[in-house]
């Protein structure tokens, strides 16, 4: 891919030191098998790199065209595709999600008793689309509502086989809400229900209404719920780490389920795509919502989902439990319609903007959207589970220090 640094405002000396640090301190080290980085700004690729092994048991370098595991980076993507439905006034955002899942009404909260017993009560209000989309509507992921049993009803299930996004959205219903809508953060099955909403608004399975009005427009070749045997050579193997800390396969490309078109398709992680493919969908974010006269969402549709609804303007850390998982650090982070969204730097003790918004994947790949400096970054791996290095810390130090203007 054709790179201009000066083009983006970024001296070229500075950014090399992306590739010195990744090289040394992960690639060469052995603690991730390989890595890619794009950097993007002012619409100009001021950087893209590719180091080590996409799969290291059969000597297969990373390339341009690799295809990654996007996990929960698959989020925004169903945000910005319930957000184009929005756009035409077919929902707002507190319309409560039982107006389009029907089983979801009158869904009870799980609450301690005095007795140290525990029974259900009925929400505050019911859980709301914007719930759904910002991890507040009181469902968590399955393992995380495995304890939410009262009198038999209710219980913790992970996705099987025959799953789908219609029948997930009724499965959660079985299940009392762990808190009042609106008042805790908890990351869940949500952007899941948010898929489920655009397959009842649309009236099209939600690939396909994906693939129509983001993939396709946008130019994103390579972003499905799974690899065909054209693109099967492409997709890179995921490792993790061992009580050692050596890396170990744990999903081959060859055998991977990846190669199956899935019956789940899910909008809370089941994605691949590219580092490209991505870099589009961010770029058309950067951008206010269009790329290369494709436009996808309205400039002030784009600020709404990067905007932070935390009540009061409030950050994660006072929203969340203690050992809540999210894919962004809590302190000074808001969080917006399915992304989270940075405060002063200050408060989150990493450089970067007020307003810039992000989020991740569970094989530790990440990206950002900086409206005020107009820049994207994607960063693409496959190490299980992210958070395991502060890939985002350390690179957001070395690219904002590579600012040229």
């Amino acid at each position: 891919m054709k790179v201009d640094a000066e083009a983006a405002g970024l001296d070229p000396v500075r950014l090399d030191r992306i590739g010195e640090h990744l090289r040394s301190s992960y690639v060469d080290a052995g603690k991730i098998a390989g890595c890619q980085v794009a950097v993007q700004r002012h619409g100009a690729l001021g950087y893209f790199e590719s180091f080590g092994m996409a799969d290291r048991e059969r000597s297969t370098p990373i390339a341009e065209d690799t295809i990654f595991r996007l996990y929960s980076m698959s989020k925004p993507v169903t945000g910005v595709a319930l957000l184009t439905l929005y756009e035409r006034g077919l929902f707002q955002l507190d319309d409560p999600v039982h107006r389009f899942i029907p089983e979801w009404r009158g869904l009870q909260v799980k609450v301690p008793t005095e007795d140290g017993g525990e029974a259900l009560v009925d929400p505050v209000r019911p859980p709301s689309v914007r719930d759904a989309m910002m991890h507040m509507s009181g469902i968590g992921y399955a393992a995380e509502n495995a304890d939410l049993v009262v009198d038999g009803i209710g219980s913790g299930r992970f996705v099987g086989p025959e799953t789908t996004l219609e029948t997930l959205g009724q499965q959660i219903a079985q299940w009392p809400l762990r808190f009042h809508p609106g008042t805790h953060w908890l990351y869940s099955f949500g952007t899941d229900v948010c898929a489920r909403i655009v397959e009842v608004l649309s009236g099209q399975r939600f690939d396909d209404y994906l693939r129509t009005e983001i993939f396709e427009p946008l130019g994103m070749v390579d972003t499905a719920f799974s690899v065909d045997d054209a693109r099967a050579g492409r997709l890179a193997a995921c490792y993790a780490r061992n009580s050692r800390k050596e890396l170990v396969l744990i999903d081959d490309p060859a055998t991977s389920a990846y190669r199956r078109q899935p019956a789940f398709l899910s909008g809370g992680g089941g994605l691949l795509g590219t580092t490209a493919d991505y870099l589009r969908f961010t770029q058309m974010l950067t951008n206010g919502g269009e790329l290369d006269g494709r436009r996808i969402l309205g400039r002030k549709t784009v600020e709404l989902m990067g905007s932070n609804h935390l009540p009061g303007g409030a950050t994660l850390a006072e929203f969340t439990q203690p050992g809540t998982y999210g894919e962004v650090g809590m302190d000074g982070m808001g969080f917006g319609l399915t992304v989270s969204v940075a405060q002063e730097p200050a408060r989150t003790g990493v450089v970067g903007s007020v307003g810039e918004f992000m989020w991740g994947g569970a094989a530790s790949t990440i990206f950002w959207v900086d409206p005020v400096e107009d820049l994207s970054v994607v960063f693409m791996t496959q190490l299980l589970p992210s958070g395991t290095f502060n890939f985002r810390g350390q690179l957001k130090s070395i690219i904002y220090g590579a600012l040229a203007d």
